[in-house]
């Protein structure tokens, strides 16, 4: 067999085994879709829910699940992206950053159920913030921050070394360097590891079941110490808790959470390609 041929059957192996990966997926996606799209409506959308969540809408759990993101995004973009620079730019290769990159990866492994006890000891508890968004946003938070730290830091050690050294002999200082030329030149990959995060903490159900999550809440929270509805919590509570629940609200639940994660995953992709078209190397 000459070289060509196995070339041929390593290729093929290779989409064998993708689409082995893929097809499942879009198996899942395509009877999600189908199912689900007889529930779509706009009052499904945008009404309050009724009946034991047999009727009515899914508003508040979708409102729910943006103010969960974006109180995670405002949490943990700010300290994620300062513990990088620090750990790129600024620490030093001792025992205890070695530490800290090493307890970050295992953080990172830790399942999102340990987080949630966490968040139920140290701030529902502990803080005496109750079962609030605020608590469930800072819970999130913390599971995310690892995703953020590990992924924006590859992104700035890959940028090349002649661009600090060019910032550095103009005269500019370390962080004139850092905030104009390494991170805008690192920005693509930044985006990346905080986008990949907040999905993470868009779809996860077990920290939010301890700490902010309301099996039937029909009203919008009116400050952070208010519980409210999710997505990910409410698609759990009506296919396992709620007798008799159509298969169509479950399966639409499970299409307007889908398409919130890809929404925030497309608008993600369009910034990161906007930024990596203005990258320089």
């Amino acid at each position: 067999m000459n070289r060509t041929w196995v070339q041929r059957l390593g290729f093929a192996l290779l989409g064998a085994i993708t689409l082995a990966v893929v097809a499942p997926i879009l198996v899942l996606i395509g009877i999600i879709v189908v199912e689900g799209m007889g529930a779509i409506s706009w009052e499904f959308i945008t009404a309050m829910p009724f009946d034991g969540m047999k009727q009515g809408g899914i508003f508040p759990a979708i409102v729910g699940t943006l103010l969960l993101t974006l109180g995670t995004a405002l949490v943990a973009i700010p300290i994620g992206i300062g513990g990088t620079i620090y750990l790129a730019e600024y620490a030093r290769d001792t025992w205890m950053t070695r530490s800290i990159r090493l307890a970050i990866v295992n953080l990172a492994a830790i399942p999102s159920i340990v987080y949630g006890l966490f968040g139920l000891g140290m701030f529902v508890l502990f803080l005496e913030m109750g079962t609030s968004i605020l608590a469930g946003a800072l819970t999130l938070a913390i599971m995310t921050l690892p995703v953020i730290i590990s992924t924006a830091e590859e992104a700035l050690r890959a940028v090349p070394t002649e661009f600090r050294t060019v910032s550095a002999s103009l005269g500019g200082t370390r962080w004139q360097g850092i905030r104009y030329v390494i991170l805008p030149q690192a920005l693509p990959g930044i985006i990346t590891g905080v986008i990949l995060g907040l999905l993470r903490a868009a779809g996860e159900t077990a920290p939010i079941l301890f700490t902010v999550a309301a099996f039937f809440l029909p009203r919008l929270p009116q400050s952070p110490f208010d519980q409210t509805m999710a997505l990910p919590y409410h698609l759990y509570v009506v296919s396992t808790q709620v007798p008799g629940m159509p298969l169509s609200i479950q399966h639409g639940t499970a299409l307007v959470l889908l398409a919130l994660v890809l929404s925030m995953n497309l608008v993600a992709t369009v910034i990161r390609s906007y930024f990596r078209r203005r990258r320089q190397w």
